[in-house]
Parts: C-alpha cells; sequence; structure tokens
C-alpha cells in the first residue's frame, strides 16, 4: 500500500488514497473477521514491466506473480505481510484525517455552515478505509492464532508419531530376545544343571570342573596340597625379603701381664671401618665372639657352627699377623709370633662357613687365613724374605698405596669392567708365598708381583683381598671403588642363604 501526495496540500481532493485491491466496492468490510477478506487473499497478476520498486508497499510487493514468488506462500509470511499493510494503512488513514480536518476547517469558516458528507467524499471514505484496517487488524490477529494453533498441533503430532515409532522399535527388540530375556526370573524354583544323556536316570552330573576320575579323597588331596604350596611360598616370601645377616670375625686383645683394668682382660672387638662398610649396603652386622665350651667359668653349649646356620655370610676382618705355627713354620724373628689363639678361632669359623655353603669374604690377614687354611704359606716379612719387593706398609698406614693388576682368568676382571690395573692401599708385611690348594690368584703388585687376592674355586664365593676396601672411600677417587665386590658378596649371601 502507498501513499500519493499531491504539490498542492491545501486542496481537500488531491488527498484521497489509494487502496490495492481488486474488489469493486473496497469501501465495504468483512463481515467475518475471523476470515480474511477476499482483498488480503486475492493476489493479481502484474506484468514483469509493472513490478514495484522499492519505494511500492507491501501489500504491492507481496501481490507480484514474478517467478521467484510463485512458491506457495507460509502462513507466517502472509501474517508478517498483513502486519506491514495494516501499519501502513494506519499512516495513510492519518495522514487523510489531518488532510480531511483541515480542509473542513477552511471550508466551514468560508461558508459558515457543515455540509454532511457525501458517498464519495473523503470523510465518507475515511470510515471506510478504517472499518477496512480493522478488519485487517482483526484477520491478523485470527491468522496469528492460527499458526500457533497449527504450531503446536503439528509438534504434538511429531512427538506422537515418534512415540509411536520408539513403541514399534521396543517391541520389535523385545520380539527378537529368547524368552528367559523377557520373563521374569522365578527364583524360588530349584533349576538343577542338566544331566548328560549318557548319566543313568535319577542322578546329577558332577561339576564341571571336576575331572572324569576325580573322587572326594582326591579333590581332598588337591586343596592340602595348594594350602601347604601356599604356606611355603609365604615362607619363602619372608625369607628372601629378611634383611642379610653378615657376621665378622672379631679381633683378640690378650692380657698383658701385670696390667691393671681393661689391660688385664681378654678383649674382643671390631674396627669401625669395617662394620659400616658392610651395613652401607642396608645389611645387619654381628661381631662373631670365640666359643669357651671348655670354660671353667661361663660353660656353653653353643659352637661356631650355630652362627654358620643362622647367618648368611662371614668377613675376616685384618689384624695382628697369622702366626708361623698355623702353617708348620718357625718364627723367623721373635717379634712376629702372630696371634695363634685368633688363628684357631677363625679357621674353625672358616671351615663352618664354607661346609655351610655360606659366603666368605677376607679383609688383609682374611686373604692370608684363607690361603693358610688350604695349605698355603706365608712371607713371614716381605722386606727381608723378598728384598727386591716394594714397599707394602709404612708409617702414613692406610695412606700408603700401590697399584695392582688383575691376571687373565681373573674374576676381579668382570667385577670391575674396564679395568685392568687399579690403586689399593698397602698396610702389609706379611704376604701369600705358595697358593694353597684349589686357590685361584685373582689380583697380584703390579710392581713386584706379590699375590693381592686369592679365590677359592670349590666354594660359590670364598675370596680373600690383601687391601683395606673399607678405607678406600676416605682416601679418595684414585683408589678402586670396590662396592661391586661388596656387592657379589652380599648377592651370593642371598642367593645361599636357604
Amino acid at each position: 500500500m502507498s501513499e500519493n501526495k499531491s504539490s498542492n496540500s491545501g486542496t481537500p481532493d488531491t488527498a484521497i488514497p489509494a487502496v490495492a485491491s481488486t474488489d469493486s466496492n473496497p469501501q465495504i468490510p468483512n463481515p467475518d473477521p475471523a476470515v480474511p477478506s477476499a482483498s488480503s487473499q486475492k493476489v493479481t497478476h502484474v506484468p514483469a514491466a509493472a513490478q514495484p520498486g522499492p519505494a511500492a508497499s507491501a501489500a504491492e510487493r507481496a501481490s507480484t506473480d514474478a517467478p521467484s514468488s510463485a512458491s506457495t506462500v507460509e502462513p507466517v509470511d502472509t501474517a508478517k505481510a498483513q502486519r506491514e499493510d495494516a501499519a501502513e494503512a494506519r499512516k495513510a488513514a492519518a495522514a487523510a484525517t489531518s488532510a480531511q480536518e483541515s480542509a473542513a476547517r477552511t471550508g466551514g469558516a468560508k461558508a459558515g455552515i457543515e455540509k454532511p458528507a457525501a458517498p464519495n467524499s473523503p470523510l465518507h471514505l475515511k470510515a471506510g478505509l478504517a472499518k477496512e484496517i480493522e478488519s485487517a487488524t482483526e484477520a491478523e490477529a485470527s491468522l496469528a492464532e492460527e499458526v500457533e494453533i497449527a504450531t503446536e498441533a503439528q509438534a504434538a503430532e511429531t512427538a506422537e508419531t515418534k512415540a509411536e515409532i520408539d513403541a514399534e522399535t521396543v517391541r520389535a527388540r523385545t520380539s527378537a530376545l529368547p524368552p528367559e530375556f523377557t520373563a521374569a526370573p522365578d527364583f524360588g524354583t530349584f533349576h538343577p544343571p542338566p544331566i548328560p544323556p549318557e548319566a543313568p536316570s535319577g542322578t546329577q552330573a558332577p561339576p564341571a570342573y571336576l575331572r572324569q576320575s576325580d573322587s572326594a579323597w582326591s579333590v581332598f588331596g588337591r586343596v592340602i596340597k595348594a594350602r601347604a604350596r601356599q604356606i611355603f611360598d609365604r615362607a619363602g616370601q619372608r625369607i628372601t625379603q629378611r634383611t642379610l645377616r653378615i657376621g665378622v670375625s672379631a679381633r683378640i686383645f690378650h692380657p698383658e701381664p701385670g696390667a691393671k683394668g681393661l689391660r688385664g682382660k681378654t678383649l674382643q672387638y671390631l674396627e669401625e671401618s669395617i662394620a659400616h662398610w658392610v651395613m652401607s649396603r642396608d645389611v645387619l652386622v654381628f661381631m662373631i665372639p670365640t666359643v669357651g665350651h671348655q670354660g671353667m667359668l661361663h660353660p656353653s653349649n653353643i659352637r661356631l657352627r650355630d652362627y654358620a646356620k643362622h647367618l648368611d655370610g662371614l668377613l675376616l676382618q685384618g689384624g695382628a699377623d697369622v702366626s708361623p705355627q698355623s702353617y708348620t713354620e718357625a718364627a723367623t724373628r721373635h717379634e712376629w709370633p702372630g696371634d695363634r689363639v685368633r688363628d684357631m678361632y677363625e679357621l674353625e669359623l672358616l671351615h663352618e662357613f664354607i661346609e655351610s655353603g655360606k659366603p666368605v669374604l677376607g679383609v688383609c690377614r682374611g686373604c692370608q687365613l684363607i690361603n693358610v687354611a688350604f695349605g698355603g704359606t706365608l712371607y713371614q716379612d716381605i722386606a727381608t724374605d723378598v728384598p727386591t719387593a716394594g714397599i707394602h706398609v709404612n708409617e702414613q698406614y692406610d695412606q700408603h698405596r700401590h697399584p695392582i693388576r688383575f691376571p687373565d682368568g681373573s674374576t676381579l676382571v668382570n667385577m670391575f669392567p674396564g679395568h685392568r690395573e687399579a690403586l689399593v692401599n698397602s698396610i702389609h708385611h706379611q704376604a701369600v708365598k705358595t697358593i694353597g690348594r684349589d686357590l685361584n690368584i685373582e689380583a697380584v703388585s703390579a710392581a713386584d708381583g706379590i699375590i693381592e687376592a686369592v679365590r677359592y674355586r670349590r666354594a660359590p664365593f670364598v675370596m680373600g683381598v690383601q687391601w683395606h676396601p673399607e678405607f678406600h672411600r676416605a682416601g679418595g677417587d684414585e683408589l678402586l671403588d670396590c662396592t661391586p665386590l661388596l656387592d657379589t658378596f652380599l648377592r651370593v649371601a642371598r642367593e645361599t642363604r636357604f
């Protein structure tokens, strides 16, 4: 709908609104407000050349017959077009009313009287236009209500259709399941396992997990065997996870004649560094004292074999010289008599641990004692017996050192990979002279060939080293790190403890 205005706004005949309708009587309102009027539904074909431009009204744009508008108009678009038409009609009516009132006032002032509006006068047209606008508004509201009702009906129909499809799907799936899945279970009825065809009538088949030849006693025997296996596994787990217990032989301080206090008593002790070296691998250390089964004051039935039975390994620490009597020789000098009492105690201790299959590691004197235990002999004094040998002991004690090398076939080559020579401390004036039976030479002094390590080849681990590995960490990084030696000893102790 459009509004045509003349340049002479003062003439009342020029302000007549044009209504785009095909009805011959546009002033007649629609008798039924609920039904849209024919003027709002009938669309006139407009040639392409006469199609409205951008300034055309919404009703004119909606009434075109262009190919792009040939499709069916949705109810929602029609309502929108009618709302736009109603809005433009209201604007046109307002403009016409304003112009008519202005013209009436002007004419009345000239004539002095008011004339009744003619049938085709602007006032009569204004009344008809107002009625048509009212009818269009009512039709718009009715159409919007119908669209809403149609939308709700369509949504309800869609939901009902979806529910019917879901019900059909459930019925199809339910009908495809076997009866035992669809029917409610009956918990009050006893359902025994099916009897095989070969079983006699009136008998019940044994459970499928039993063997054909099983009897009550065979099943009971398997139960007992399983329980015993479980008990043994738990006991084995406790044994393997138990902390290692390593025994260390005691040094002996003999009483001095005429001395008072502790110097007049027999003392048994161990050097702190050797115990801490072993405990650095989270191992319990026990010093093994001598046993006095012939003692008059405190007799006891404890034997050294009891220590070998309950401990996992033996470490023979250094100390006094080995007595020449222990390898059937006489002392060449009176100041080197050795300690015969300690020799007898440690030789018995060594024998018990070897018989028990437990590992043994000898340090310094312990290395010499292992050689003597298998029939070997010693140099009573290296400087006297081997004048060409280097210096192996001096006043620096554990700070004195010399190089060693590992000969071919030595297990120390595998224990210290990448090392054929190493630097160790040297705190001994005695050394291995003749090698004992079933012993292998593991290391020698690089300068003079003095034997520095031996190994008994008929046992899992029985080895002696002439140096003191417990002093190496404090001596500096240039000394051989003997942790692999300790780890090998403890690993064998764990493997042979039961």
